[in-house]
């Protein structure tokens, strides 16, 4: 059984919308796209070489995967250690619109229960089963706490607007502080495991 990551590129305000190019997503009227591309550097691909490494499967929302279909596929380098995963490895798509997937091996999911659905995947998939950004994606797995992993790179910048990962009416929910580093632009990565839900106290007692 695999176990599900979710990783996200957030800014300072929680922002996950957008951050590779002006046009990836202006819904909302969003207006600040592609703001973690002025950080990107060696260390930065280090660590995204690493996730793609403990890869056994991909589940992406539409847009997101609309994104990678329209790039990785015409990557054909057997070595790019990136594309070389997404190109080969199952990918598993929540759609409720999309029918014939052109970027094989895809499957579509979500057009029942996608709850249900993707725990199925987790049963027969093997080693792990990764979701980048997917921001709405996102909010469905972390409301029924299907996210084992969470690797959140946290880029130096406010900006105030957009879509946000932990937006009001979040699920309470704890997690485990793995392992941080720090890029040399100052992209901060923090990776955290599920740990169920958060204890209170009371510092005046």
């Amino acid at each position: 059984m695999a176990r599900l990551s979710l990783t996200t590129f957030l800014t300072l305000d929680g922002v996950l919308q957008a951050p590779g190019g002006p046009q990836e997503d202006t819904s909302g009227g969003f207006a600040h796209g592609g703001w973690s591309v002025p950080y990107g550097d060696e260390d930065f691909g280090r660590f995204m070489t690493e996730v793609f490494d403990s890869a056994g499967a991909f589940l992406l929302g539409r847009r997101t995967y609309d994104i990678f279909a329209s790039y990785w596929p015409a990557v054909t380098d057997p070595t790019d250690p990136i594309a070389s995963r997404l190109n080969s490895l199952p990918k598993y798509v929540a759609s409720t619109t999309l029918t014939d997937p052109a970027w094989a091996p895809t499957t579509v999911i979500g057009r029942d229960d996608l709850p249900a659905e993707v725990r199925a995947v987790k049963e027969r998939t093997d080693g792990e089963l990764q979701t980048h950004g997917s921001g709405r994606l996102a909010h469905t797995l972390l409301a029924h706490d299907l996210v084992d992993t969470l690797r959140l790179l946290v880029f130096p910048v406010v900006l105030g607007t957009g879509i946000r990962l932990f937006p009001e009416g979040t699920p309470p929910t704890a997690f485990r502080h793995i392992d941080a580093r720090t890029t040399g632009t100052g992209v901060a990565i923090h990776t955290y495991e599920l740990a169920g839900r958060p204890s209170y106290g009371d510092y005046s007692a």
